[in-house]
């Protein structure tokens, strides 16, 4: 389960947040518009970062730049 493990894990990169306008999900009170991320993992439709909770949470990559 190395998913509870990719907060220690060293940054792959950082991203930063281009939009919040999410279809079925709210996610405004999780990323805020210009702020940079950085980047635990990645797969081919998600970006997994530490958002504004302070936890690794997975976001569509539409959100990021």
């Amino acid at each position: 389960m190395i998913h509870l493990q990719w907060k220690e894990l060293p940054t792959v990169k950082t991203v930063t947040c281009v939009n919040t306008d999410a279809k079925k999900y709210l996610v405004s009170n999780m990323l805020t518009v210009g702020k940079e991320y950085e980047v635990k993992n990645e797969t081919e439709e998600f970006i997994f970062v530490i958002d504004n909770s302070g936890n690794v949470g997975g976001y569509y990559k539409q959100y990021f730049a």
